[in-house]
């Protein structure tokens, strides 16, 4: 699922088929994002959550 692209800080992202967020900070092996679309029966404690690089796609 991962782009080319390097993600920045900001950037919008897409996993899980169905859920969107903004990145807030990147570690070396996965991001953390703020979800502002979740289409899911997941539930995402403080709408935030960790996402490894290989699991998004740049949006």
């Amino acid at each position: 699922m991962s782009s080319n692209k390097t993600v920045e800080v900001g950037d919008k992202i897409s996993f899980m088929s169905g859920v969107q967020g903004i990145v807030e900070k990147i570690n070396e092996n996965s991001v953390i994002v703020l979800v502002t679309k979740n289409n899911t029966e997941h539930d995402f404690e403080g709408n935030k959550t960790v996402v490894a690089h290989k699991n998004y796609e740049i949006i």
